[in-house]
């Protein structure tokens, strides 16, 4: 991973703009939109965009502005960059920020144009909803790891609270008031094609983000066990005669 991902609240934040023109304008849209308080080189500020362009004169406004310890986007130029600006699906308070580390913008704002057709236009108000109902889930599902199941299968595809269909602002609440369903051990085997985790399904890729515990061949690689829940158990070795409840899975190396 070449870069760590970030959301920065700027609201009332001072950020320095350098440049005029379209670029500039674009960027001076999007820091307003982010709610900065966009300013001159002159001021004081934790950031900075650069959108100049002359080589020399970006190379040395980036320069400068390093020299007093501001952090640096340089439009155009990631090798001057000390941080990317990724194109943005917005839907408000969700936001999804794909970046290339400035490999292709045309390559971001391609797949920003792919999710903004998939994901529906309610997705915001679903997690305004799940926000407000954050007490009456505790209550309902008073244990942590029963409530993250839960919680997985109503977001789950068909489910009460389907992430990707239409989901009336109603959905949390006739969700909380729902009968509990019965509580099963659910056992998954995966045999793993190749060790590339791009091979991997994407209701493998599902199964293995729901996964309670994970029993794994030794020979399997790191980078599919990385696609595992982060807080999952992964157990290399056989599974017990008796599997507990929820979600496990048995991942097979490849042949």
């Amino acid at each position: 991973m070449h870069s760590l991902p970030v959301f920065l609240r700027l609201e009332g934040t001072p950020v320095i703009l350098i440049g005029t023109g379209d670029t500039a304008d674009a960027k001076r849209r999007l820091l307003e939109r982010a709610g900065a308080r966009v300013i001159e080189e002159s001021g004081n500020a934790a950031l900075a965009i650069v959108a100049l362009e002359g080589d020399s004169e970006a190379e040395s406004a980036v320069a400068r502005l390093k020299a007093r310890g501001i952090l640096v986007n340089a439009v155009d130029r990631s090798a001057l960059c000390d941080f990317t600006l990724p194109a943005i699906v917005d839907r408000d308070p969700v936001l999804i920020a794909i970046g290339t580390g400035g490999a292709s913008a045309g390559l971001a704002k391609a797949l920003r144009q792919r999710l903004e057709a998939l994901l529906p236009s309610g997705l915001g108000t679903l997690a305004d909803a799940l926000h407000g109902a954050r007490t009456a889930i505790r209550a309902r599902f008073p244990d942590a790891a029963t409530r993250r199941r839960a919680i997985d299968a109503a977001l789950d595809p068909g489910g009460p609270l389907d992430a990707l269909g239409e989901v009336p602002a109603s959905a949390v609440e006739r969700w909380l008031a729902a009968p509990d369903a019965p509580r099963s051990a659910i056992t998954v085997r995966i045999a793993l094609r190749s060790g590339d985790p791009d091979d991997l399904t994407l209701a493998e890729a599902r199964w293995l983000g729901r996964a309670d515990r994970v029993y794994h061949d030794v020979g399997v690689p790191a980078a599919i066990l990385r696609r595992v829940r982060a807080d999952a158990a992964c157990i290399a070795g056989p599974p017990p005669e008796d599997v507990p409840a929820g979600v496990t899975i048995l991942l097979k190396a490849m042949a």
